[in-house]
């Protein structure tokens, strides 16, 4: 019963890399080129392929060592490039609100209720 308890902890933990980095692949995908270039990273097509890596070494590959490589690379990218890009206006999320304002602002600015 704990080896089972063990196994599926474990396939919980492949399933979060597993999905980390096909976020990751897909938000590196949906980002303008220009914006790497812009915030000074690697080109898109290197974490594409960085990252894609890790999406079929997460699928195929059983082993441990190349799938925390994937991860390392995973959390790379969503600590350091996607802030840069999200930065320069390239991070292809955001929702409608492109310009970042907090939800109390109105169409002239913030409204903070006091008249």
């Amino acid at each position: 019963m704990l080896m089972s308890a063990f196994g599926n902890v474990v396939w919980l933990l492949y399933t979060a890399m597993l999905v980390l980095a096909v976020v990751a692949f897909v938000l590196a995908a949906v980002a303008r080129e220009d914006a790497y270039r812009a915030a000074s990273k690697q080109t898109k097509p290197f974490w594409l392929i960085i990252l894609g890596i890790a999406v079929v070494v997460n699928l195929l590959v059983p082993m441990l060592f190349l799938q925390l490589a994937g991860l390392v690379a995973s959390i790379v990218f969503f600590v350091d490039v996607r802030p840069a890009l999200k930065q320069v206006g390239g991070g292809g999320g955001g929702g409608w609100r492109r310009g970042g304002g907090s939800s109390s602002d109105g169409p002239y600015g913030p409204y903070n209720g006091r008249r």
